[in-house]
């Protein structure tokens, strides 16, 4: 799975959207109703990471694979809304 550009945006996609759920079900939780913000910080630094990492991967292979712009497009948008990612990876499974 990590030997094509698809593949790695796969695994990054996946831990990505993982990692915002978890931000979003368990760490935002965890520093509102429980006083626990250290939950956000080291979560949300992961995520961050995570999410600037699946840009980076999303805008190398729309050029590697000379996919349009609306497909890029859909790939940034995906990983802002929660469960994007996986349903970007199901339409990928099928292009790897």
């Amino acid at each position: 799975m990590l030997k094509t550009p698809v593949g790695r945006l796969r695994v990054v996609g996946l831990l990505e959207g993982i990692s915002y759920l978890l931000l979003l079900f368990i760490a935002m939780p965890l520093k509102y109703f429980f006083d626990l913000p250290m939950a956000v910080s080291v979560v949300g630094a992961a995520h961050g990471f995570l999410f600037v990492t699946f840009v980076l991967a999303a805008v190398y292979v729309k050029f590697a694979k000379r996919w349009s712009i609306l497909w890029g497009i859909w790939a940034v948008i995906a990983s802002l809304i929660p469960f994007g990612t996986f349903i970007l990876d199901r339409q990928l499974q099928s292009k790897v």
